[in-house]
Order: C-alpha cells, then structure tokens, then sequence
C-alpha cells in the first residue's frame, strides 16, 4: 500500500512541477500580456494544486493536510480572480488586445515553417 502512495505522491509532485515549468516557459514566450497572464494562472491553479495534493498524500490526514487544504482553497479562489482582474484593468486602461485572426496567422506561418523545415529534414 506504501507503494502505490508512492507513486501518486510522485506523480502528483512529478505533474505539478511540470505544470509550473511549462507555466514559466510560457510566461517567457508568449507574446503578450494576456497570454502571459493565461500562462501564469495555468502555473498557480495546476501546479500549486498538484503539488499541495502530493504533498497532503503524502503526510496523511493530520493538522497539516488541513494547514495544505486551506492553502488550496485560498489559491483555488484567489488566483482566477487575481488574473481576471488584471486583465480587465490592463484592458479597461487601454491595452490592446491581439487580434485573433493576426495570431492564426503568425501560428499558421509557424507551422508551415516547421513542416518545410522537417521535410528537409533539419528537424525542429
């Protein structure tokens, strides 16, 4: 029984520390702000959540795992709220938001390149 613990409390941890690398991979390559936001709430609802459940598997049913809970409950609340209302006021004061049409263009272009690229066989 100690064994199979064991392996969802790693692949809890193992999934939210993925979670909170392609988080900040994404925080550093989207192209702007609003992506960026998206990328960082993907990072705070995933990967804390992961993790705080590994953790809470992990220690057991004590004073701890309800100290974790709470802390999953204050991040579960707090952090789409925080993002939406960074978004909203970043819009409201005039930030422009991508075109959608723009960036399926751009992503198309991308992805075109990458296939020309691979059938050369350059690879990616």
């Amino acid at each position: 029984m100690d064994g199979l613990r064991d392996i969802l409390v790693w692949a809890c941890l193992v999934g939210g520390g993925l979670f909170s690398v392609i988080g900040g991979i994404g925080l550093l390559r989207m192209p702007d702000f609003y992506t960026r936001t998206h990328a960082a709430s993907l990072t705070d609802t995933m990967g804390a959540t992961l993790i705080l459940l590994g953790l809470a598997i992990h220690n057991g049913i004590d004073l701890v795992t309800v100290k974790l809970v709470i802390i999953f409950l204050f991040l579960f609340l707090t952090s789409p709220t925080a993002a939406h209302a960074l978004v909203k006021a970043a819009y409201s004061k005039g930030l422009e938001a991508p075109d959608v049409q723009e960036a399926t263009g751009a992503a198309e272009a991308i992805r075109n390149e990458a296939l020309e690229a691979a059938r050369r066989g350059e690879g990616t």
